[in-house]
């Protein structure tokens, strides 16, 4: 697919956005897999059955390898490894479209936030993995941001990936390592929120799927998560209501579980719904019963990755989503009418 660059005119002022891929060509279906949590060395399965479900565009969520290295000769070394992995090569040679951005083991350091010393030169190197283009804008900004549009049918999805590394501001863990919120802190950085915004304001897309590598909606668990910053959460949920883009689906891995959750939000005219797939490589099998009150789906704990699959039927776009395991298994699926009223 072609990469075109998109330009805003704001305030007088023209701003440079990320590219945005060519719609699909091929057929009225779509068909958009993603996944994270992923080390190099250890067996990856799940390829083959990726690429039999022929996906259009493959997202990569984060911790895509796991770097956790100041070094960036081990971050190359490690990339290099996934990248020339024979089942991953095939799905990229069969023409399926790769695209991604990162979570905290890519980004160089565990839970690694804002002040990580090395996130500029660590940015270059995951922009390598993914083939970016050497005058692209994603290597001239701070940050993985980036958003993408594909066609399914006459109808038009839009991709936008966020960066919940970068600008991230600071956690506290006790000695239990738990994590205490941080009732004011940010996650994107006022850059991305604006850019945000434009992405969804002035969007003409039927569908919007938003990528961050940690999790939007559930609030239970003990681990990192947009509700350890309360405030970001609340804003990004109030986005969505002041933009009324179409469509919004969430998507996001991190926590080596699969699951999908779904919440009223207050302006949204439809649930809002969140698809999480991590653990391609090794997921949490003791984790059998976390709470998530939002949660709509079996909690998966099997190596997994995720397939949405968007239908146009007339003026409607159907999407059905699925959490898909080794040899064909299918752990969840479920089918969303887009924009019901």
């Amino acid at each position: 697919m072609k990469a075109t660059l998109t330009y805003l005119l704001t305030a007088g002022s023209l701003l440079l956005l990320p590219p945005a891929a060519t719609a699909q060509k091929a057929g009225k279906d779509l068909r958009i897999a993603f996944g994270s949590c992923n080390r190099h060395d250890l067996p990856q399965p799940l390829w083959d059955d990726i690429a039999r479900d022929k996906p259009n565009v493959w997202i990569w969520l984060g911790d895509n390898i796991y770097g956790d290295s100041d070094d960036p000769a081990v971050l190359k070394a490690k990339y290099e490894a996934e990248f020339n992995n024979p089942g991953y090569r095939s799905l990229r040679e069969q023409g399926t479209a790769i695209i991604g951005t990162w979570d905290d083991h890519d980004y160089g350091r565990n839970d690694g936030d804002k002040n990580y010393p090395f996130k500029a030169q660590n940015q270059q190197l995951a922009l390598d993995f993914l083939q970016e283009p050497a005058g692209s804008p994603r290597r001239q900004q701070e940050g993985m941001y980036a958003a993408y549009e594909y066609q399914a049918g006459k109808k038009k999805v839009k991709v936008i990936l966020l960066d919940d590394r970068y600008f991230q501001d600071p956690l506290t863990r006790d000695a239990q390592q738990v994590y205490h919120p941080n009732p004011t802190g940010d996650v994107l950085g006022e850059a991305q929120w604006q850019w945000l915004r434009q992405q969804l304001q002035h969007s003409d897309a039927d569908a919007h799927i938003i990528a961050s590598g940690i999790q939007f909606l559930p609030q239970e668990h003990r681990f990192e998560k947009w509700a350890n910053f309360p405030a970001a959460r609340r804003r990004f949920l109030e986005l969505l209501a002041s933009t009324q883009a179409k469509g919004v689906v969430l998507i996001s891995g991190d926590r080596h579980i699969g699951e999908v959750s779904k919440v009223p939000v207050p302006g949204v005219p439809y649930p809002v719904y969140e698809v999480t797939s991590s653990g391609l490589t090794h997921p949490a099998t003791h984790n059998t019963s976390e709470p998530n009150q939002y949660r709509v789906s079996p909690l998966v704990n099997d190596k997994h990755y995720a397939l949405f699959q968007f239908q146009p039927k007339g003026r409607k776009l159907l999407l059905t989503t699925s959490l898909r395991g080794d040899d064909g298994k299918v752990f969840y699926s479920e089918k969303i009418q887009l924009n019901p009223r």
